[in-house]
């Protein structure tokens, strides 16, 4: 659970329902015109601009926001550094059984093409390609993510003239100008609430945990590919810090 975002969620709610709660009655700030306009059509909006699918599965993206683990890059290395120095000591066919104890997919098929003796070329190609379908499907989520944070608030702008044009038109019926003006107000705030509080927050997560795994492909492609050339750890170690930000960098060797 990526408690960041769990906690940042919770309290930035949290705050606003207290305001609300302090201020009036809480009751006054729902109303169900209001939610079907924002909501509704901006997830309708969102859905022509993109395919049922990438929909779908920005769903599932919004939901690995809150649930993003991964591995520390720092610990990541100082394995790598370990199969690194067992395979060149002894040979590939020597990291099998701890290949099959990786616990990251990307990395375990990587090794075993290697042990397998496949082309040093082939392995390059295919971590790049995963890399790349990787990235491409994470921008794709938090596209989905920024568009439904753009139509959002104008969502609200159309519910808030919506809302104008029922009280304008009722002037002469004092009990519905009210209810004409809870949706004008009301839309602008659900509009507001989504696109600043849900949407963009949850796109810069995204892209935040994108580069995050990036980073660490970058050091399973680094270290896969100097594993099958029998390169020299040391040389590795260089390398892997390359990648690495300063305050995590690793010294196996003096």
């Amino acid at each position: 659970m990526d408690l960041a975002t769990l906690l940042g969620l919770i309290i930035g709610f949290g705050f606003v329902m207290m305001a609300i709660a302090l201020g009036g009655s809480f009751a006054a700030f729902i109303d169900t015109p209001s939610i079907l306009i924002v909501i509704g059509g901006t997830f309708a909006i969102t859905t022509v601009c993109f395919t049922v699918p990438e929909i779908i599965q920005a769903q599932k993206v919004m939901l690995r926001a809150l649930l993003f683990q991964l591995a520390s890059a720092q610990d990541e290395a100082k394995r790598l550094l370990d199969i690194a120095q067992k395979a060149r000591a002894n040979g590939l066919l020597s990291i099998q059984n701890d290949i099959g104890n990786l616990k990251d997919a990307f990395l375990r098929r990587s090794f075993t093409l290697a042990v397998d003796g496949t082309n040093p070329e082939m392995i390059d190609a295919y971590m790049r390609s995963i890399t790349y379908s990787m990235v491409d499907r994470h921008n794709r989520g938090a596209a989905v993510l920024k568009k439904s944070a753009e139509i959002a608030p104008a969502m609200g702008l159309i519910g808030t003239l919506v809302g104008l044009v029922q009280m304008l038109g009722n002037l002469n019926e004092p009990d519905k100008i009210g209810p004409a003006m809870a949706v004008a107000l009301l839309t602008t705030l659900y509009g507001a609430i989504l696109a600043n509080m849900v949407f963009m927050p949850l796109a810069a997560k995204l892209e935040r945990n994108s580069q995050a795994e990036q980073r660490l492909h970058r050091l399973y492609h680094t270290a896969v590919m100097s594993v099958v050339r029998q390169e020299n750890p040391r040389q590795l170690e260089v390398m892997l810090n390359a990648v690495l930000p300063p305050a995590e960098r690793v010294k196996v060797f003096d």
